[in-house]
């Protein structure tokens, strides 16, 4: 189990990243603060039975900044991850952020997919580090160090957003984890566009073998067609 602490000085994002963090196998919040300074005692005095692995780290909080927090984990507590959440998106606090050794840097706001994403990829990195024995071979660290990377999109058709795309997704995600399938209009009644727009990335994901595709029987008229998430 990855212990998770949540630092936010918004309670209403703090819950948010901890429902998202519940929705995620393998994960558990063990605290949550709303200042640096609660961040770093929490982070550097938590007991080890609830030892933090993972900080949710925003930047911008009323008694410091992210990066100092980071610099004091990463001085003090090496085996604490660090992935930043927050709305800055300066250059600089990015690089100084790489710098420190935080594994990713999240810009909100963001659809749970794209959380989800992140947290599976850091996952798998833990998973390797643990897996790994001995002295790696460059092989195996580039694997390591590629864990972290999101696989290379393939062009979209003319006209679809890989915006839009990333929405479609984290609402057949989503229906899946209750374990259901949605249709067209499902899809744009949850998204509020157009039942024609929402057919066509639902066939476009269809099409790269990433949902799969059946009629849905039962209804008057016609059977409508429904799509369910693979990967």
């Amino acid at each position: 189990m990855i212990n998770v602490l949540i630092v936010d000085d918004e309670r209403l994002t703090r819950e948010l990243h901890g429902e998202y963090v519940g929705r995620m196998p393998g994960f558990r919040v063990v605290a949550e603060c709303a200042s640096a300074r609660a961040a770093l005692t929490a982070a550097l005095e938590t007991p080890p039975a609830d030892g933090i692995d993972l900080v949710l780290l925003d930047m911008t909080m009323p008694d410091g900044h992210g990066l100092d927090v980071a610099r004091h984990i990463r001085a003090h507590a090496a085996a604490v991850d660090i992935i930043a959440i927050t709305g800055v998106r300066d250059a600089e606090v990015v690089r100084a952020a790489v710098g420190l050794g935080v594994v990713q840097y999240l810009v909100k706001p963001f659809p749970f997919a794209t959380f989800r994403e992140r947290l599976e990829q850091y996952a798998q990195y833990r998973r390797r580090i643990s897996d790994a024995a001995g002295p790696a071979t460059q092989s195996e660290i580039d694997v390591l160090l590629g864990s972290f990377r999101p696989p290379t999109p393939a062009a979209l058709p003319k006209g679809l957003s890989s915006t839009t795309l990333e929405l479609v997704i984290g609402a057949l995600r989503s229906a899946a984890h209750d374990g259901a399938a949605l249709s067209a209009a499902e899809t744009a009644e949850r998204l509020g566009m157009s039942r024609v727009a929402a057919r066509r990335y639902l066939e476009h994901l269809a099409a790269t073998g990433r949902v799969d595709r059946t009629p849905r029987y039962g209804t008057p008229g016609r059977p409508q067609t429904e799509y369910s998430w693979l990967r």
